[in-house]
């Protein structure tokens, strides 16, 4: 940290009092100096005669030269804002050399927010008297501001800390500029989302579009994401003499590199986590592979293990070790300790070979041979299983082309954060309709026919664009800070890609007709229903999920109307409501034995529990895992290992 202006003031200089670090302050000028008393015994001067009037001439102090240690500070901060700039202009440079030679974006407009905002734009049109009123409230709203900014230049004390994480910085509410600032742009953001939130005569998913991307502007827009206006990012300036600006850039420069000339923001820090060295290191053998996925079984943690195995299936959008970050938060490890066989499914990250696998080959090469060599291998008759997320949404309709067929191999099944009823999606909807749709392809087709993982990573992060984008655009670059150690925003990173016929049926069949839980959905030959499944489900949601929302879950659990269901609602969001182990004393969970028609009585039937729910769906499973039976070694099983787990595919980079 570059040293403070250490030299003392003249002695005859009136001390001034210490600046507080990183508050931007108005400069005053100097207090003038006292007048010298005359001694007694010399006579006073004549005085001399007024001067013609005209402008006073300033102090002399005015013409001070700034000391040795301040100049060294001045050309070190010049020099440092210099090479930030230099920086940052040859990041983007080499990035739009880079991009040269690619072919232009498909579309100005991927999203479609054009015809969406008109839309909503013409709607306010028609109604002036509704502008009348936005355009009074604004009015009111910025007065009450204007007086509440008035009582504190009086002395009103400062307001409470914000609780938005952005604005979390005091100098955000003690300093009366910035929190001028903060507050106006709180105001006006509020009010533009609730413009076009109040719009009534237009399709409910044009607006809820509208005011997607309103938000998204909005947020964008945040003083906290500009270096000018952001007092934590200028108190990093000055007491780093623009050092940290200068590594801000070249976070900046390193991440245009690594997205190969396009922004690829960093979440953690890539370096220090090794798939199979600190991150999903739980023991175990994969038994089986062929050209779609490994089939791992991990090594017994007690003398004897439920005669049923567990076999998981985990979305193939992310790769499983979100099941198995570390030993204190391994699922995994965790059911093994509570004396299950388990097997987890760890997809290949396809290649354009697989361009053509579609929900057909997915059933039949994955969760029927899946099932078929955990069987084998465990010597059981009969597997529970787990699905998590789209995951969850394949073993679904598997469950149900079962119940056509007669198979009767699982006995009973989990759901983790699933959906089998689009209805009520969420978000993600919005990025369904046929013009997005066709973008999509058109992306897949060039790229050989699959989907980049970096593409399903950035759509995920628009959903929470606060808290995976400009938090991160803030710290990594207006900062200067390194990128967090963080296990779990690792493996977020490490997206997989999407055959083009699977990855469009997922988004035309389910998220834009709905047509699994309406009975319209074909897989393996079989028109398959739902509500045909008879063995016992576990459904866990996450009130917080955006991603599958829990009224969306709740759908879905009522989707399987000839099921014993079983729901219970976690603590947090999609991925931090599942991964919530016992020993974290994290969270809450809600039961409810009844499944009545909404979630909101469920809601309000329910009985709400402290920390992780793993305990209760442990108990419930234990009731449906059969006797206990010696512990299972994998590398004694009729499948002779291949290698340990984690295996190879969960290796491969997108």
């Amino acid at each position: 940290m570059a040293k403070r202006p250490t030299s003392s003031p003249a002695p005859d200089a009136a001390p001034r009092a210490p600046r507080k670090s990183g508050r931007p302050t108005s400069a005053k000028p100097p207090r003038p100096r006292a007048a010298k008393a005359v001694p007694p015994e010399q006579p006073a001067p004549k005085p001399k005669p007024e001067p013609a009037p005209g402008p006073a001439a300033p102090p002399a102090e005015a013409f001070a030269f700034p000391g040795a240690e301040q100049r060294q500070m001045l050309e070190t901060l010049s020099m440092n804002l210099a090479k930030a700039a230099m920086t940052a202009q040859a990041a983007i440079a080499e990035a739009a050399l880079s991009q040269a030679d690619r072919p232009a974006a498909l579309s100005p407009d991927p999203f479609n927010v054009g015809p969406a905002m008109n839309s909503v734009m013409t709607s306010l049109a028609s109604r002036p008297d509704k502008l009348f009123a936005a355009q009074a409230d604004l009015f009111n709203r910025y007065m009450d501001l204007w007086a509440s900014t008035t009582r504190r230049a009086a002395g009103e004390e400062p307001p409470a800390p914000s609780k938005d994480k952005r604005f979390k910085d005091p100098a955000w509410s003690e300093n009366p500029a910035f929190d001028v600032m903060r507050q106006s742009y709180l105001v006006t953001a509020d009010w533009m989302n609730g413009l076009v939130s109040s719009v009534e005569d237009v399709d409910p998913l044009t607006k809820r579009r509208a005011e997607f991307f309103t938000k998204l502007l909005t947020d964008a827009f945040s003083p906290s994401n500009f270096l000018a206006s952001n007092p934590a990012a200028l108190k990093a300036l000055a007491e780093t003499n623009g050092e940290s600006l200068v590594k801000g850039m070249q976070n900046f420069a390193a991440d245009m590199e690594r997205g190969a000339g396009k922004l690829k923001i960093s979440q953690a820090d890539y370096g220090k986590f090794e798939v199979g060295v600190n991150v999903a290191t739980a023991p175990g053998q994969v038994v089986w592979r062929d050209e779609l996925f490994e089939l791992i079984q991990f090594d017994a943690a007690t003398d004897k293990q439920r005669a049923i195995p567990l076999l998981i299936f985990p979305p193939w959008i992310n790769k499983f070790y979100i099941l198995d970050l570390q030993p204190e938060n391994s699922m995994i490890r965790w059911l093994s300790a509570q004396g299950f066989t388990v097997f987890v499914c760890s997809w290949v990250n396809p290649d354009k070979d697989k361009a053509g696998f579609g929900f057909d080959d997915y059933l039949e090469k994955g969760i029927y041979r899946a099932v078929e060599k955990a069987l084998e291998q465990s010597q059981a008759d009969h597997i529970n299983t787990v699905g998590y997320c789209i995951g969850g949404t394949l073993m679904g309709a598997a469950l149900a082309h079962m119940a056509a067929k007669g198979d009767k191999r699982v006995t009973a099944n989990t759901f983790f954060a699933a959906q089998h009823d689009f209805a009520e999606a969420g978000d993600l909807l919005l990025f369904t309709d046929e013009h997005w749709l066709n973008e999509i392809e058109q992306q897949m087709d060039a790229a050989g026919g699959v989907l980049p993982g970096a593409a399903m990573a950035e759509t995920f992060n628009a959903l929470r664009a606060n808290d995976l984008i400009w938090s991160f655009f803030v710290s990594n670059y207006l900062m200067g800070k390194d990128p967090p150690a963080f296990d779990l925003l690792f493996w977020n990173a490490d997206q997989t890609r999407m055959p083009k016929k699977l990855h469009m049926d997922y988004l035309r069949s389910m998220y834009g007709q709905n047509r699994l839980s309406r009975g319209e959905f074909t897989i393996g030959g079989i028109k398959v229903d739902l509500s045909k499944v008879t063995i016992p489900l576990y459904f866990q949601a996450s009130r917080e999920d955006h991603i599958a929302p829990m009224n969306s879950v709740y759908r879905s659990a009522r989707a399987f109307s000839g099921a014993d269901v079983t729901l219970t609602l976690a603590g947090s969001g999609h991925i931090a409501g599942v991964v919530n182990p016992p020993s974290a004393h994290k969270y809450q969970h809600w039961t409810n034995a009844a499944l009545p028609p909404t979630l909101a009585e469920w809601q309000a039937g329910a009985e709400e529990h402290p920390g992780s729910w793993w305990e209760h769906w442990a108990a419930w499973l234990q009731a449906r895992s059969g006797d206990w039976v010696p512990a299972r070694d994998p590398k004694k099983g009729p499948l002779p290992p291949i290698e340990p787990a984690p295996g190879s595919y969960v290796k491969v980079k997108s």
